[in-house]
């Protein structure tokens, strides 16, 4: 976390410069205890039902962004077996967009230099969550909201 650009992911370490050169990832302990009950519902769950609600969340979400928003391109693999619960697009506007989305609620993240990447947790993210995320990136594409300057401002981290 004190690493000059932490999100880069190269070999080497560059601390960050002034006080930011000593931030931490150890989560501290009552972060920890609240964590614990979330772990329990992990284990609980069938394993084999989540990969298959994770594949489903993941049909729907392309078949959505093929209808709606055909200007993105799928970079996920498209076979279950080759990818994990997310989806990633490219897109040359992808921080912009990605803090629209942020702005109206739809939480993705931001990878350098052009990918929206979205997490399909099954546990707890539903078919109807990723219907209205398409929704709301459809309009905010078809408005051009993403360009308003706001959106604009970098930042380290989505």
């Amino acid at each position: 976390m004190g690493h000059a650009a932490p999100f880069a992911f190269v070999d080497g370490y560059a601390p960050a410069q002034g006080i930011d050169r000593f931030l931490c990832g150890t989560a501290p302990m009552l972060s920890l205890l609240a964590l614990e009950g979330g772990v329990d519902l992990a284990i609980a769950a069938d394993g084999p039902a989540l990969r298959a609600k994770s594949a489903a969340l993941f049909d729907l979400f392309a078949a959505r962004m093929a209808a709606r928003c055909p200007e993105f391109a799928c970079i996920t693999p498209a076979d279950p077996a080759a990818r994990g619960s997310h989806i990633s697009y490219a897109h040359d506007a992808a921080w912009p967009i990605s803090q629209a989305l942020i702005a109206h609620g739809v939480i993705g993240d931001f990878r350098a230099p052009e990918v929206l990447r979205f997490g399909l947790t099954p546990l707890y993210l539903g078919f109807a969550d990723v219907w209205n995320a398409v929704e709301i990136l459809a309009g905010i594409m078809a408005s051009g909201e993403w360009r308003d300057p706001v959106y604009a401002t970098s930042a380290a981290v989505t």
